[in-house]
């Protein structure tokens, strides 16, 4: 006999059918072009001033370089935990390195800060701001993002999480740290091939950690916790996360479109 958790419920198709329905929706209603989507994607969580940006192919990546390093960052943080360090860890890393990834977190606000002034005002408030920097505390961030989010999403959706950390010592921070390395110098290569493979995953990103994100609070609200074995009997809520992230990328670029008349950048900044 079929274990339950493996037997499809109507609720999974009710989803499948209101995800395809919404995304459907996003692609023909944003305007053509495969980069274009993910241009209207990065634009509900970055600014695009084109400056700020990275160009490949004479065309700038999605989101600006410090987002670019934030979600590529996190997308690649996800993908080095769940992949190669491949543990359920429900429980944060310990505190020295925790300590660490909030230190990463706030070295990219200092330099967030200080480009802000200098966007502002003309004059940055330490150093002049650079893409390069922008993009190398982006990425300190989504990693440090990305290892705080993984635990929760393990402790709320598995049965049987591990009571353990995911990052459980500096080798595993370390082999983190050069998958950010790699990617950065990916990034900061300029190579014009990139440019799909490079915008497409940054849209991935950003959709990856609001999807999760909105996972995590389904699960909760439901009171459907601890309830999975597999990534397949935890489609239903991963479809519901889907859906709400699309629906607020949607609204946010309603939103920004209607009170700026764009989504490259913000009038009156450069």
């Amino acid at each position: 006999m079929t274990p339950t958790h493996y037997r499809p419920h109507w609720t999974r198709w009710v989803a499948l059918a209101v995800a395809a329905l919404v995304i459907g929706a996003y692609i023909g209603l944003t305007p053509p072009g495969l980069l274009t989507k993910a241009d209207w994607v990065s634009a509900a969580v970055c600014h695009r001033i084109p400056s700020h940006s990275f160009f490949f192919a004479g065309r700038p990546l999605p989101l600006c370089a410090r987002c670019t390093g934030t979600f590529l960052g996190a997308l690649t943080a996800l993908f080095g935990q769940a992949v190669l360090l491949r543990r359920r860890g429900s429980r944060f890393p310990p505190p020295l390195i925790t300590v660490a990834l909030v230190g990463f977190i706030f070295v990219m606000g200092v330099d967030g800060l200080n480009s802000y002034v200098d966007l502002m005002r003309g004059a940055p408030l330490f150093y002049e701001p650079r893409n390069e920097l922008r993009l190398v505390t982006g990425a300190l961030n989504g990693l440090a993002l990305g290892a705080l989010l993984w635990p929760m999403v393990n402790f709320s959706l598995w049965r049987d999480p591990q009571p353990e950390p995911v990052i459980r010592n500096g080798r595993d921070l370390g082999i983190l740290l050069l998958l950010e390395a790699g990617m950065v110098a990916l990034v900061l290569s300029g190579w014009p091939a990139l440019l799909y493979p490079l915008a497409l995953a940054s849209a991935l990103g950003v959709l990856s950690m609001l999807t999760l994100t909105m996972t995590v609070l389904v699960v909760i609200i439901a009171g459907r916790e601890n309830r999975y074995e597999r990534w397949r009997d935890a489609l239903t809520p991963l479809l519901v996360g889907l859906v709400m992230a699309f629906l607020l990328i949607g609204l946010i670029d309603l939103f920004r479109y209607g009170l700026t008349g764009t989504i490259t950048g913000v009038p009156g900044l450069e």
